[in-house]
């Protein structure tokens, strides 16, 4: 906690001279905001803000020398008190979803992520959508040294905008935008490193920024790895490359296309949610065959899980059943 929150929440300065029954609520809600303002390391700022009790009012309130009405501002506190504690403990009973599923799938992005950074090469990933591509990737750049990741958008399809969301990715302050791609360049310049810039959502780059990435490669020894949808495999991995790509194409060391699950990731991630009900576990493959894939089953579980919390039963596929109903509106 930083010596301001510490500060911020001693005992009140002052009782106030107000009636025995709001003098009463008004100690026990001073105790409760003291107990949860320190325990969280909040500042009266961030009270304030988080209340909706501007930040005058709750400081004169909490000191005890609020010439208000006390009544109303320990009710308005208390309101939000209580709504703090129920987040809370929804948050500490909520489905907690299985942190890394190790896949086939994702063992195959992985290794190939290493391919890339290690030799250097440019990959090319094509994997339907939740597959994994995008968890898999922020866990590698997470553990890996000199892995970096960026999620392009349509507004950073050009070469200049794509320049300036990898400059924020890596931390380079460049105010000439005449010298930020070199600035990029040196910050991923291999030197003794293994450096790696994986590209997310790769499909929304124009072609002047894809050229701008093989330059990256070129000019630096850096690895590239693009993962998108089918259009990066259309324009970048496959055999015949679309005009104008030809010389990126030939600098694809590896590729990958899979834009359905395979079976063993479906059942490796129902394994995770610890499902072994063969009912259940019949429902969620159907579920994994779904558009959306592994992101449909566990979605689908989250839900599910709050289903059969609610009810104080044990997880079935009733309550599995009912979650893709529910979120989908298609019986299966």
């Amino acid at each position: 906690m930083s010596k301001e929150n510490a500060q911020a929440w001693n005992a009140p300065k002052s009782t106030p001279d107000i009636s025995p029954e709001a003098l009463e609520a008004w100690q026990n809600a001073t105790a409760r905001l003291r107990e949860v303002a320190n325990r969280d390391g909040l500042t009266r700022t961030e009270v304030a803000r988080r209340s909706g009790v501007p930040l005058g009012t709750i400081s004169a309130w909490y000191d005890g020398t609020y010439n208000g009405n006390y009544e109303n501002t320990t009710a308005r506190v208390v309101r939000w008190l209580d709504a703090a504690d129920e987040q809370r403990s929804a948050a500490a009973n909520a489905p907690q979803a299985p942190e890394w599923v190790d896949t086939r799938t994702a063992k195959e992005l992985w290794d190939t992520l290493v391919y890339a950074q290690m030799m250097p090469e440019i990959a090319v990933v094509t994997l339907g959508a939740g597959m994994g591509k995008t968890t898999t990737a922020r866990r590698y750049v997470s553990i890996r040294p000199n892995a970096f990741l960026v999620t392009m958008r349509p507004t950073t399809a050009g070469k200049h905008s794509m320049l300036q969301e990898i400059a924020m990715a890596l931390d380079v302050i460049e105010r000439n935008p005449a010298r930020l791609d070199r600035a990029i360049g040196q910050r991923l310049q291999r030197n003794g490193r293994h450096t790696l810039l994986v590209v997310d959502e790769a499909q929304n780059l124009k072609d002047d920024a894809a050229d701008q990435l093989r330059y990256f490669h070129d000019e630096y020894g850096c690895g590239i790895a693009l993962l998108g949808n089918d259009e990066v495999a259309s324009r970048f991995g496959r055999k015949d490359p679309r005009k104008g790509q030809a010389q990126f194409h030939r600098r694809v060391g590896k590729r990958i296309e899979r834009l359905t699950p395979l079976p063993d990731d479906v059942e490796a991630l129902i394994d995770a949610w610890e499902v072994s009900d063969p009912e259940a576990r019949k429902l969620l493959r159907a579920v994994g065959r779904k558009p959306g894939a592994l992101g449909q089953v566990d979605k689908t579980m989250r839900l599910a899980t709050m289903f059969a919390m609610g009810a104080g039963e044990e997880l079935s596929v009733s309550h599995i059943r009912s979650a893709w109903v529910d979120r989908s509106g298609e019986a299966i």
